[in-house]
């Protein structure tokens, strides 16, 4: 049941994904394209906003997303829904940078996919109810990874662009 906004997605059986892991102290951000079957990685990491006031942060993360839409010119932007967490303090900054994200993704007129945690974590690993770290264990093998240390937003960001992708191809199917 993945959300996608009102306009219109390419019908290419590929496409071009950013894929935000949405977060206020450190956003996700990958790169995705292809199909979900061999997708390729274009580019991955961690936006770390800076400490300071709550606008700034926002504008740092809306920026980043601003760059990256111009420099990788993708076809929609996919984000993770809100997960709820017992710290309401931490919801409420996660969901100010989704807003940031998906105002970014507005702006350049970005079609967004939503894809609930629930959604990546079977489209991965084949398994809705997969721990974080059967996710992470699948990524690399899903697409050639280059060797780096990455950060666990920067691995959920690249299964949602994955999901993303696979939510694409099943329903260019049906069309």
């Amino acid at each position: 049941n993945t959300k996608t906004s009102s306009r219109c997605l390419p019908t290419l059986a590929a496409m071009r994904i950013l894929a935000i892991d949405p977060g206020y102290d450190r956003l996700g951000i990958a790169v995705v394209e292809g199909d979900s079957s061999r997708p390729t990685l274009i580019m991955s990491g961690c936006v770390l906003p800076e400490k300071g006031a709550r606008e700034d942060r926002l504008a740092e993360v809306s920026g980043a997303i601003t760059e990256s839409i111009q420099t990788y010119a993708p076809d929609a932007l996919a984000i993770e829904t809100l997960f709820f967490s017992v710290n309401k303090k931490t919801a409420l900054g996660v969901a100010e940078a989704r807003g940031a994200v998906i105002a970014a993704a507005g702006v350049a007129g970005l079609p967004v996919i939503e894809c609930s945690p629930q959604q990546v974590k079977l489209a991965v690993t084949g398994h809705g109810g997969a721990s974080k770290s059967a996710l992470a264990a699948m990524v690399p093998r899903l697409l050639a990874l280059p060797k780096k240390k990455r950060l666990d937003d920067e691995l959920d960001a690249i299964a949602i662009g994955i999901t993303a992708l696979a939510q694409h191809q099943s329903t260019s199917k049906r069309h």
